[in-house]
């Protein structure tokens, strides 16, 4: 496995294990995805071309519990991980061959129109102004924004309480559809404080500098099974979030590679929800959404 932050441009080179989502410990870990033995790619497909590199760049996050976290041991583990490891299996190319590249919400048109990475799996909400930009295969999930506070506060009950409360902020992260689903429920833009990522926004609800944390509900969930008890989760979701993975423009032939590749691993689709995010209290194994057509 091999992990680099664009940030930083370090590379790492460690272990590859297929963890659970938070952290290590006990949780259960997802059965090691098939390796296809020298598949065979029409010639010049972005297929042929990762196949022939004998590496799949992967755009994720490192601060989402479930879905992409950089673990204590420098490994990046979760859903999205496990997702990107199942097509990574169907390019001939095992979980050592993954370049793990940090993409925060903020850059993820970014490096895939940089080709600094071949596919973003990121909780990657799918909308029609990203795919001016690029194109996505899926979605592979849905999930839903909802409201994060601290377990005392009984004043935020939802979004709608951010009106009824001019005083009250919210945090969440710059260049999310979060940021902007949020925006229509505020009194004032100021209670909107912006991060680069979800991690930035826990840590400024623990230290009480913002009120609350909004995102999608299954990552909300992962804070909140971290917390020991210090965050909940209030209101019901408040939006449909269709979770995408991100290629360049015009790869059709890789958008339905990644549709076919996932639709024959169910199986496999089901274990790494089960060791990742499903580890989380309050989640519900999901079943592979109907895909959207390649453009």
């Amino acid at each position: 496995m091999h992990l680099r932050r664009t940030a930083l441009v370090a590379t790492l080179s460690v272990v590859a294990l297929t963890a659970a989502a938070c952290g290590g410990g006990d949780e259960d870990t997802a059965a090691e995805p098939p390796v296809a033995e020298a598949p065979e790619f029409e010639e010049g497909t972005p297929m042929a071309e990762i196949a022939e590199a004998g590496t799949l760049r992967l755009g994720t996050k490192f601060d989402q519990p479930g879905f992409g976290l950089e673990n204590l041991e420098g490994e990046v583990e979760g859903f999205d991980v496990e997702v990107a490891k199942i097509i990574a299996g169907a390019l001939g190319l095992s979980p050592e061959d993954i370049e793990y590249v940090e993409t925060p919400s903020a850059v993820r048109e970014e490096v895939l129109e940089g080709d600094e990475v071949d596919m973003v799996v990121a909780t990657y909400t799918m909308n029609d102004e990203r795919a001016e930009r690029i194109d996505f295969a899926g979605p592979y999930y849905q999930a839903g924004q909802q409201i994060m506070v601290a377990a005392d506060n009984d004043t935020i009950t939802g979004p709608e309480s951010f009106m009824e409360n001019p005083d009250a902020t919210v945090c969440t992260v710059t260049g999310s559809t979060p940021s902007e689903n949020i925006r229509e429920y505020l009194a004032s833009p100021d209670q909107l404080v912006l991060f680069d990522e979800y991690s930035q926004c826990a840590d400024a609800l623990g230290n009480g500098q913002v009120d609350a944390v909004t995102t999608d509900n299954v990552i909300l969930l992962g804070f909140v099974s971290e917390s020991d008890g210090q965050f909940k989760l209030v209101g019901e979701q408040f939006t449909e979030e269709p979770y995408g993975i991100g290629i360049q423009q015009g790869e059709t032939e890789f958008c339905e590679f990644i549709h076919e590749t996932l639709r024959e691993n169910e199986e496999a689709y089901v274990e790494a929800w089960e060791s990742t995010a499903g580890q989380v209290e309050g989640t519900e194994t999901p079943e592979l959404p109907e895909f959207d057509e390649c453009a």
